[in-house]
């Protein structure tokens, strides 16, 4: 079968840059990478073909025979003194770096860091449910955290007392081990974790009763927080450092609070502001009055209108809740309900016969309004 052309194997045009080269082999590496095409004999092909192509492009010399003589240029058997195959790379291609990013990117470790120095403990999350006020103002709370902490028996060396603690052998401390296996690209040399102190690098003789050697123990502990006002429902308080004990001497991590507030049974809350619905009379909505409403802060005066109407909306400034950033106020809104009396007495019924019938049609704004256009619709 004859071969395809490298370049356009690479999907690159013949005055492609080293760089170039380099970012189309990459990608199309880690698309036809066995790891992630497992038992797919087609993507094992094309990744040979793709490797062979960039085996010769990104090789002056052999890109220069190619360029002028094709496939006979690089062949072994037609005398262009070929190329090193898959076990020996023997272009000048940075196949460690590429080849990095792809164990990398399917876990292989080959260039994985080491575990062995410090690093940070695990973070740990906890959900507190608060009530509207303490949301709108502001509290103080207790929480109770299960974290690792070092072991108060050994400090957290993972040693019983009197114990050594060994540099491992066989990693030197590393916690690492170096591993050269055949694979599909030839010989390829990997790190892994060492299997004989588990990625510590140190060895106990006799590991602490209490922990079990890890040097690290589960407790309760309870602490105090303090909610800023303004706070609402998915809003996160980070507290730092107060999570899990680091790893070698890295800093612990941290707690993350997340808020739940319950829901007001008067006041409803958007943002910054509150509303609240108010019933008021007929006879306060008809004649106006001054009533009194509640706030989160108490009660105030509103003055309501002669002649308001149902679902009528009133701003109050300044009554609603603190902005967590600590720049004022919301508002408050009150939307008052016109209560139509029940279980009228004769009496009550005599003088609302009355009213209406001292009441011209004009003064009925909306009935008017809508009797026109039913008219207008339906003529």
């Amino acid at each position: 079968m004859s071969k395809r052309d490298y370049y356009e194997v690479l999907g690159i045009n013949k005055n492609a840059t080293e760089d170039e080269i380099k970012k189309a082999y990459r990608k199309l590496a880690m698309e036809y990478h066995p790891d992630r095409n497992p038992d797919d004999k087609s993507a094992e092909e094309k990744f040979k073909e793709i490797n062979e192509a960039y085996e010769v492009l990104s090789d002056s010399d052999k890109r220069e025979r190619y360029d002028q003589y094709g496939h006979a240029g690089v062949d072994p058997n037609m005398g262009g003194g070929g190329f090193g195959g898959f076990g020996g790379f023997g272009g000048g291609g940075d196949y460690g770096d590429i080849f990095g990013d792809i164990f990398n990117m399917f876990g292989g470790g080959g260039y994985s860091q080491a575990r062995s120095g410090p690093q940070k403990g695990s973070d740990i999350r906890v959900n507190i449910n608060i009530t509207f006020e303490e949301a709108a103002f502001g509290c103080e709370k207790k929480i109770k955290l299960n974290r690792k902490e070092k072991c108060s028996e050994c400090g957290g060396t993972g040693a019983k007392a009197g114990s050594n603690v060994k540099t491992c052998d066989q990693c030197g401390g590393t916690g690492q081990v170096r591993v050269t296996q055949k694979s599909i690209l030839g010989m390829m040399q990997t790190v892994r974790v060492c299997d004989k102190c588990h990625g510590e690098g140190t060895i106990i003789d006799s590991p602490c009763t209490k922990c079990g050697g890890s040097g690290v123990e589960n407790l309760e502990r309870q602490i105090s927080i303090k909610i800023p006002a303004g706070v609402d429902t998915g809003s996160v308080l980070p507290l730092r450092g107060e999570g899990n004990i680091g790893y070698k001497g890295g800093k612990a991590g941290d707690v993350f609070v997340y808020i739940n507030v319950k829901p007001h049974e008067i006041f409803k809350r958007q943002g910054t502001d509150v509303s609240i619905t108010v019933p008021i009379t007929y006879a306060q909505a008809a004649l106006g009055d001054d009533i009194r409403v509640p706030t989160l802060e108490g009660q105030v005066k509103l003055k309501i209108p002669e002649g308001t109407q149902t679902g009528t909306t009133f701003k109050i400034k300044g009554k609603g809740i603190q902005s967590l950033n600590g720049y004022g106020k919301g508002n408050q809104f009150v939307t008052v309900n016109v209560e139509v009396p029940k279980k009228l007495n004769e009496k009550q019924k005599s003088a609302l016969r009355e009213f209406d019938k001292l009441t011209p049609s004009d003064s009925h704004e909306l009935n008017k309004s809508f009797w026109a256009k039913v008219k207008e619709n339906f003529k």
